[in-house]
C-alpha cells in the first residue's frame, strides 16, 4: 500500500534529518539541478537549517497562496515544516498555520523547527491528507508541497481540502503532474526519479477531480520538467464565494427531493418557464449535463437553499460549448445574493469545462434575473414575440446570452 511505504520512507528521512544530515527523496541529479528542496524558494531567510535541510518540495506554494495576515492555511503533508513556518510568516501573529503529516518522526522534526524558529502561531497535527483531522470550513487556504501526488486515494484528498476551506477559499499546491501521452513505462521511471511513488496525475486527470470535488477557476502552470512527459506543476483553484453560513458544492442525488420543490417553487410564481410541473429526478437527470450542476446549502443543516444546472443546446461537435442554464433560489431566501453568487460559480466552472458560451430564456417581466445576468456580462441578443401560451395568455421570452472572455477568443 503507498501510505504504508510512504510513511515508512518519510519517518527514515526524518530521523536522517534530526542528525544533522541533508535529505533527499528523489534522485541526486533531480536534486543538484534546482527541481527539489530549497532551490524553489524566493526567500528562506530566518528559517532553522534544520528545516532547510528537510525540505522536500517541488516549489514554493505558500508564494501562490495569497496569504494575508489574520488568515488560517493548511499544509497538507507538512514533512519538516518549512511551508508552514512560511505560511505563518505570512498571516502574522493574529492568524494560524496548520501542518498535517502521517509520520510522528517527521512531526517531531517539524516541532523542533518550529521552537528553533521561535514561531507561536503553528500546530502540527498527526494524520492522513484523505482524512484532515478538522472541522469543516476552518482555513482560508489549503497549500501543499510534492505531496499529494504521493497520496493513492487523489479523489479523498481533493474532497478533504474542498470540505476544509471556508467559501472563498484558495487551493494552492506545488505538485509533480503528467503532460500529454507518454509510454507507462518512461513515465513510471520518470516518476520513481523524483520520488513519486503512488503515480501522478495528468493535468486533465487534476482538473477533473478539482472539478468534480468542487473547486472552481482551476489553473495549471508548469514549473519544471523532469523528462517523459513528468513536471513539476503549480495547482490553483478556489472554492466557490457564498455569504455566511452557506456553502456552494456540487449538486448530488441526495438533494433530488429540495432541489425539485424548489424548482416547483420558482414554477409557480409563473415568472421562471414555460413549464408548470417540475419533473421527476430521472427527467431532470436526463435533461442536464452530468457535471455543472452545483448547490446552495446551509452548512449546518445541509438545507438546498438554490442551484444551477446546465444543458446542452445540440449533440453537434460543433456546438460543444454551449450551454443552456437554469437557477433557482429558494423562495423564502432571495435577496440575499444566493443567485448571484451560484451563478458566478457556475460561470468560473463552465470556463474550467472549456465552456464558450451560456444560453438562457428569461421573461421580459422577470427583472430580477435580468438585472442579475446583465450584471454578470449576459446580454440580451433578441426576443423571441408571443412564442407561446403561459397560463392563457400569450409570452415574449428575451434570448440572454454570455460569450467567455477567456474560452474561445
Amino acid at each position: 500500500m503507498a501510505h504504508d511505504e510512504v510513511v515508512k520512507r518519510y519517518s527514515g528521512l526524518a530521523r536522517a534529518a534530526l542528525t544533522g544530515k541533508v535529505v533527499v527523496d528523489c534522485e541526486a541529479e533531480e536534486f543538484d539541478q534546482g527541481c527539489f528542496g530549497t532551490a524553489g524558494y524566493d526567500d528562506t531567510t530566518g528559517l532553522p537549517e534544520g528545516a532547510l535541510r528537510a525540505d522536500l518540495g517541488c516549489g514554493d506554494p505558500v508564494a501562490v497562496a495569497g496569504l494575508h495576515a489574520g488568515e488560517t492555511v493548511l499544509d497538507l503533508g507538512s514533512g519538516g515544516g518549512i511551508d508552514v513556518l512560511l505560511s505563518a510568516r505570512r498571516v502574522g501573529p493574529h492568524g494560524r498555520a496548520y501542518g498535517l503529516d502521517a509520520s510522528p518522526d517527521m512531526l517531531e522534526l517539524a516541532r523542533e523547527n518550529a521552537a528553533r524558529a521561535g514561531v507561536s502561531n503553528v500546530e502540527f497535527l498527526h494524520g492522513r491528507i484523505e482524512a484532515v483531522p478538522l472541522p469543516g470550513h476552518c482555513v482560508d487556504a489549503v497549500i501543499s508541497n510534492c505531496v499529494i501526488n504521493l497520496s493513492d486515494d487523489k479523489p479523498a484528498v481533493l474532497a478533504e481540502a474542498f470540505r476544509v476551506l471556508r467559501p472563498g477559499g484558495r487551493f494552492g499546491v506545488s505538485d509533480v503532474v503528467t503532460d500529454g501521452p507518454v509510454d507507462p513505462v518512461r513515465r513510471a521511471a520518470a516518476e520513481q526519479r523524483v520520488g513519486c511513488v503512488a503515480g501522478s496525475l495528468t493535468v486533465e486527470e487534476y482538473r477533473a477531480l478539482l472539478g468534480q470535488a468542487g473547486f472552481v477557476g482551476i489553473v495549471i502552470t508548469f514549473t519544471a520538467d523532469h523528462g517523459d512527459g513528468v513536471r513539476s506543476a503549480i495547482v490553483q483553484a478556489h472554492k466557490p464565494a457564498i455569504g455566511p453560513g452557506l456553502e456552494i458544492r456540487p449538486m448530488r442525488e441526495a438533494d433530488a427531493g429540495q432541489v425539485l420543490s424548489i424548482y416547483q417553487a420558482g414554477l409557480d410564481t409563473a415568472q421562471a418557464s414555460f413549464e408548470t410541473v417540475a419533473p421527476s429526478w430521472e427527467g431532470f437527470t436526463a435533461g442536464r449535463l452530468p457535471h455543472l450542476r452545483y448547490v446552495a446549502v446551509d452548512t449546518e443543516t445541509d438545507e438546498v437553499v438554490g442551484w444551477v444546472a446546465a444543458s446542452a443546446v445540440s449533440a453537434r461537435p460543433v456546438y460543444a460549448g454551449v450551454v443552456e442554464h437554469s437557477v433557482y433560489v429558494h423562495p423564502g431566501c432571495q435577496a440575499h445574493g444566493i443567485g448571484r453568487a451560484l451563478l458566478i460559480a457556475f460561470i468560473a466552472a463552465s470556463e474550467d469545462a472549456g465552456i464558450w458560451t451560456i444560453q438562457s430564456g428569461v421573461f421580459p417581466e422577470n427583472t430580477a434575473s435580468l438585472t442579475l445576468h446583465q450584471a454578470l456580462g449576459f446580454r440580451v441578443v433578441g426576443a423571441r414575440e408571443r412564442v407561446g401560451r403561459h397560463y392563457g395568455a400569450w409570452r415574449d421570452v428575451l434570448l440572454l446570452e454570455r460569450r467567455s472572455t477567456v474560452i474561445g477568443t
